[in-house]
């Protein structure tokens, strides 16, 4: 399905098998007027702008990318994204798992101090590469690109160790117990008093150390937290209706408002984009480029 709008907003999800043990995730995009709501991912996200401006809120910050520049945002790290000009901006993305980021890594996880990487070489690549995977190009050489790319940006980026937390311990604790009792708790969570009585604090002190860490409120984080859920079982072939239910959205509806506002696709189009038949699994980078409502 075309996802050209009469707004010349688009979006392309693409999903590509064979890279490492997890498919790897790709978005194409072109936006002016959506806007990502605050939202984390379990994967990095590499993306390069190749047209206008993005504007991105990223660790207490807001920052600005253009053509030739590449943004890395780690995993767990809150961030919203939209056009930084009237004109907007067109991307591509591949989302890689920390695994795949870090396979030659011993120790930590790479880290990346800054979310925008001036180095234009790399940005180029990363285009190239991206097209070649969401066109479907030759299965080996993709493989091969996303291994080079990854550790070129690991090699020339990264640091082995992460600079001091931006939260106290404190707040560290209280908000791995709240996110912890949420995902537990997902269809029916509990209230915000018996999630303060459970960790001995006041509503008040609950909200300020879980916002102080995470960067959202725990409803919002449980509402992006289930889109994550949601994800997982959209691939796996079942309908939005009944992930609606299945992850606590009180209806698809619901469901549908908070997965384009997290990942700007709506659930059907990123559920045709990803599900396969099973026999395709077993082949090696075998990509479904569908294209799908506006959204990233």
């Amino acid at each position: 399905m075309n996802g050209d709008t009469a707004d010349g907003e688009s979006a392309v999800w693409t999903r590509v098998h064979g890279v490492h043990d997890a498919p790897l995730d790709l978005m194409t995009a072109r936006f002016r007027r959506h806007r990502y709501a605050p939202h984390a991912h379990e994967e990095f996200a590499i993306g390069v702008c190749v047209e206008g401006i993005e504007q991105i809120a990223y660790r207490g910050a807001v920052h600005r990318s253009g053509p030739g520049a590449v943004v890395v945002a780690e995993p767990g790290e809150t961030h919203t994204g939209g056009a930084g000009i009237p004109e907007g901006y067109a991307y591509r993305v591949l989302y890689p798992t920390p695994e795949l980021v870090g396979e030659d890594v011993i120790g930590p996880l790479p880290h990346f101090p800054s979310l925008i990487v001036d180095d234009t070489a790399l940005a180029a690549e990363i285009v190239a590469l991206h097209e070649h995977l969401t066109v479907g190009g030759d299965a080996f050489e993709g493989e091969s690109r996303v291994v080079e790319v990854l550790r070129a940006l690991v090699r020339r980026h990264a640091v082995r160790v992460r600079a001091a937390d931006r939260f106290s311990p404190d707040a560290a604790r209280v908000a791995r117990a709240v996110r912890e009792r949420l995902a537990d708790e997902l269809v029916q969570p509990p209230s915000l008093t018996d999630l303060a009585a459970g960790i001995g604090l006041s509503r008040y002190q609950t909200l300020r150390a879980f916002r102080d860490a995470v960067g959202l409120p725990p409803y919002a984080w449980l509402a992006q937290h289930r889109v994550t859920r949601a994800k997982g079982l959209l691939a796996r072939g079942m309908t939005p209706a009944e992930v609606a239910h299945a992850v606590g959205f009180a209806d698809q509806a619901h469901l549908g408002r908070w997965f384009r506002r997290v990942l700007g696709v709506t659930p059907g189009a990123y559920r045709n984009s990803v599900v396969v038949p099973q026999q395709r699994l077993a082949t090696t980078l075998s990509p479904r480029p569908d294209h799908i409502a506006p959204g990233r």
